[in-house]
């Protein structure tokens, strides 16, 4: 069974490097292959890590508030990467203020993110959610034979 690979970053100009390395490790201990590009990270900079190391999911946080600003077109560039159908995932304080959640997910959704997580949401919830949107087994990130 192939493990499922991640790539993981900060998008932007964002120094977010405690919740990147908690994130990473709490991945790597359900299975999954991390591909941690770290911070201060471009659209390319993920694009390019999940086409060499054929990702199954591309992960982005933002801690400053820019990631609106930063995730614009991310979908569109994927797909002119050859990689459009890429599970996008963005989290973390993604807009500047006190903004309505839903609104901010929806516009996330908008920019084709097929997940999108408020601050402080539990690694645990996250990881959840990408076994069942990769069709992983439970026990670990490996993909489910079935």
């Amino acid at each position: 069974m192939k493990q499922p690979a991640v790539v993981l970053g900060v998008l932007g100009v964002d120094a977010h490097v405690v919740g990147n390395k908690i994130m990473a490790h709490a991945l790597e201990s359900e299975g999954f292959r991390v591909v941690n590009i770290g911070t201060f990270s471009s659209q390319e900079d993920f694009i390019r890590a999940a086409i060499e190391t054929a990702a199954d999911a591309i992960m982005v946080a933002s801690l400053c508030g820019h990631g609106e600003l930063e995730c614009r077109g991310f979908r569109e560039n994927c797909v002119e990467a050859g990689i459009g159908g890429i599970h996008l995932v963005a989290g973390g304080n993604l807009v500047v203020g006190k903004k309505n959640w839903e609104e901010t997910e929806s516009r996330f959704q908008e920019l084709g993110f097929n997940r999108v997580y408020p601050p402080g949401v539990s690694p645990k919830k996250v990881i959840e959610d990408l076994k069942r949107d990769l069709n992983c087994s439970s026990e670990s990130g490996a993909r489910s034979s079935e």
